[in-house]
């Protein structure tokens, strides 16, 4: 079973929704047990990072999150939750989890698309990625296919863990992480068979990573 960590910060129906869709057992949950007895953990999260780090640290969740890389349990951050996994977020001038390096940065004003119209902030909308390495969470999405995004700040990990970019007003780290820690700066449960693709993909590599 995979666990949707639940602290305040939204969007954990749409990816259970996208779960149950997939006929994956899962539960939303904030309870450290379960959490620590789930195969997998996804960390989504929409809102500001300022509020989010509060939330969790007044919860004990960044200590559950913390143990839980620790011991090798599979972690998935999206968007929000993708940001938070680094060290610093520019947003709220946040410190954040720091399991891995990196920080959160804020698009600049006044950025143009490469056709030369404009590019505002937030960035909404769908986008491609560009695969720099393989990862099991992309395995079986085409190179063509789109991800939906919402953000103003995006993630600047260490080099060597950036495994897609996009581009949008300039290029930037769109999917980063190492074997079983991986982060998604857009919305796979609201993109379509690209997105369930890569939730099936995390699902089937916690499954195996259970068995062991």
């Amino acid at each position: 079973m995979l666990a949707i960590l639940d602290y305040g910060a939204g969007n954990q129906t749409s990816v259970r929704r996208a779960l149950d869709h997939l006929h994956i057992p899962c539960t939303v949950t904030a309870d450290p047990a379960e959490l620590h007895h789930a195969w997998g953990i996804i960390f989504p999260g929409v809102g500001a990072a300022g509020q989010a780090m509060r939330t969790l640290c007044a919860r004990g969740l960044d200590k559950s999150l913390r143990t839980a890389v620790g011991r090798g349990q599979p972690l998935l951050g999206i968007c929000l939750g993708c940001q938070i996994l680094l060290e610093y977020s520019e947003e709220n001038a946040t410190p954040t989890l720091g399991l891995l390096a990196g920080k959160s940065r804020r698009f600049a004003e006044h950025l143009h698309q490469e056709d030369g119209s404009a590019a505002p902030v937030p960035h909404m909308g769908w986008n491609s990625l560009r695969v720099i390495r393989d990862c099991p969470l992309l395995q079986g999405v085409d190179s063509a296919a789109e991800f939906y995004f919402v953000h103003s700040y995006y993630a600047q990990p260490a080099a060597e863990l950036v495994i897609a970019t996009t581009v949008y007003g300039h290029e930037f780290c769109s999917v980063y992480g190492r074997d079983g820690l991986w982060a998604a700066q857009f919305h796979p449960e609201k993109s379509g068979r690209p997105g369930l693709t890569i939730l099936a993909n995390f699902y089937r590599y916690c499954e195996a990573r259970h068995a062991q």
